[in-house]
C-alpha cells in the first residue's frame, strides 16, 4: 500500500515537474530575452548622449582657445589687421574680365593701364557720358583720352574695400553717373584686381593722385570731381587734403557712406566681434596704426578748401549714420569750408539703401546739380 502510494506520489511529482518545466523554460528564455534589451537600451541613449555632450563640450574649448588666440596674433602680426582693413583678397564677382568691361553693360567704356611708380601698375575704366555712346563704339584707348577734353565734367571715383572696380553696385552708379552726363574714371588700387603691387594707406594715396593728375592733363578746364566710397572716402580726403596744400583742388569733394578715422570705424563696425573684449585697442587697434593705417579724415577736412557734399544711409550696417553725421558737423564748423557749401544728405531707413545703394536714389539727379 505504502509503494502503491509513494509510487503515486513519485508520478504526481514528476508530472507537476513536467508540466513546470516548459513553464519555467519559458519564463527563464522571456527573462534573457527581455532583461538584456531593457539594460542595452538604456545603455545606448546614454552612451550617445554622453558621447555628444563630450564632442562638444571638446568643440566649444577649441573655438574659445581660438577666441582667445587670435587677439594675441593680430598683436604679434600687424600685417594681419591690415588685410582685415584692406580686404584686398576678396575678389567680388569673381571670374570677370577686367580688361573687358563690356561684359558688365559698360559698352562705352576703356579699359587702360597705368603706372604711378615703377613695379606700380593700376588698372583703369573711363566710361564717358551716355550722349557719347555711339560714338564711342569700337573707338581705342587715345579717342576715349581725347573725350576727356569734350564739355562734360569728370568724376573721379574712388571705390572701397574688397572687390574690384568690376564690383556689381559701383558699375550701377557708373552707369548711373554716366546717364547724368559725366565721364567716370575709377580703378583698382595696387594690389587690387589685376592692378600690381602691396596695399597700403600711402601707395592708395599716390595711385589717386596719379589718376588724378592723368585726368587733368586732358580734361582742360572741365570740371573734375572726386567721389569716394566707404574706404575710399579716406583715399578721397588724403587726395584732395594734398591737393588744396599745393593749390590744385578738385571742384567738389562728394563723400559716401564716410567715417571719421579707421580707429573710430573699426571700433564702431558691427561685425566686429572683439569691440567689448579687455584691451581691444590695444590689441586690435593700435596694429593698425602700427601698419601705417590712420585715413583720419577728421583731420583731413580741416585742411580741405572745396565745395563738399556727404551722402548716409540711416541703415548703413557696415559703416555707422553717426559716423558720417559727426565727419559733416566737423567740417561744418572747420574754417577751411568757410567760402564753400558744406552739404549732409541723408536717407532714411525706409528706403534701405544700406551701406551700398545710394546709386538707386531718384533723388541723386537733383542732389548732384
Amino acid at each position: 500500500m505504502r509503494k502503491r502510494n509513494e509510487s503515486v506520489t513519485v508520478e504526481h511529482e514528476r508530472a507537476a515537474s513536467a508540466a513546470a518545466a516548459p513553464l519555467d523554460k519559458g519564463c527563464s528564455l522571456r527573462h534573457s530575452l527581455r532583461l538584456p534589451a531593457a539594460d542595452s537600451g538604456m545603455k545606448r541613449p546614454l552612451g550617445r548622449r554622453y558621447g555628444l555632450w563630450f564632442r562638444l563640450r571638446k568643440l566649444m574649448i577649441w573655438l574659445l582657445g581660438v577666441y582667445i588666440a587670435i587677439p594675441f596674433l593680430v598683436k604679434l602680426c600687424p600685417a594681419i589687421q591690415a588685410k582685415l582693413v584692406f580686404l584686398n583678397f576678396v575678389r567680388v564677382p569673381y571670374f570677370i574680365d577686367l580688361k573687358r568691361p563690356q561684359d558688365q553693360g559698360l559698352n562705352h567704356t576703356c579699359n587702360y593701364y597705368l603706372q604711378p611708380e615703377e613695379d606700380v601698375t593700376i588698372g583703369v575704366w573711363h566710361t564717358v557720358p551716355a550722349a557719347l555712346w555711339k560714338n564711342a563704339r569700337g573707338k581705342d584707348q587715345s579717342w576715349f583720352e581725347d573725350a576727356l577734353g569734350s564739355t562734360h565734367p569728370v568724376i573721379l571715383y574712388l571705390h572701397g574695400n574688397a572687390g574690384t572696380r568690376g564690383g556689381d553696385h559701383r558699375v550701377e552708379l557708373y552707369k548711373v553717373l554716366s546717364s547724368l552726363g559725366y565721364h567716370v574714371v575709377t580703378f583698382d588700387y595696387r594690389g587690387w584686381g589685376d592692378s600690381v603691387g602691396s596695399p597700403s594707406e600711402r601707395g592708395m594715396t599716390y595711385d589717386a593722385l596719379h589718376v588724378f593728375d592723368w585726368i587733368k592733363a586732358r580734361s582742360g578746364d572741365n570740371p573734375v570731381y572726386i567721389w569716394g566710397h566707404s574706404l575710399g572716402t579716406g583715399v578721397a580726403t588724403n587726395l584732395v587734403r594734398r591737393l588744396c596744400e599745393r593749390e590744385t583742388p578738385p571742384d567738389a569733394l562728394i563723400l559716401e557712406s564716410p567715417f571719421t578715422n579707421i580707429r573710430e570705424e573699426a571700433r564702431s563696425h558691427p561685425f566686429s566681434i572683439y569691440r567689448y573684449f579687455p584691451g581691444f585697442d590695444w590689441f586690435f587697434l593700435d596694429p593698425i596704426t602700427t601698419s601705417g593705417i590712420k585715413f583720419a579724415n577728421d583731420e583731413n577736412v580741416k585742411y580741405i578748401s572745396c565745395s563738399l557734399l556727404i551722402l548716409h544711409a540711416e541703415d548703413d550696417p557696415v559703416v555707422p549714420f553717426h559716423l558720417g553725421k559727426k565727419l559733416y558737423n566737423i567740417a561744418a564748423t572747420s574754417r577751411s569750408f568757410r567760402d564753400y557749401k558744406v552739404q549732409f544728405v541723408p536717407f532714411h531707413t525706409d528706403l534701405g539703401y544700406r551701406h551700398k545703394y545710394i546709386y538707386r536714389s531718384p533723388e541723386l539727379p537733383r542732389i548732384l546739380r
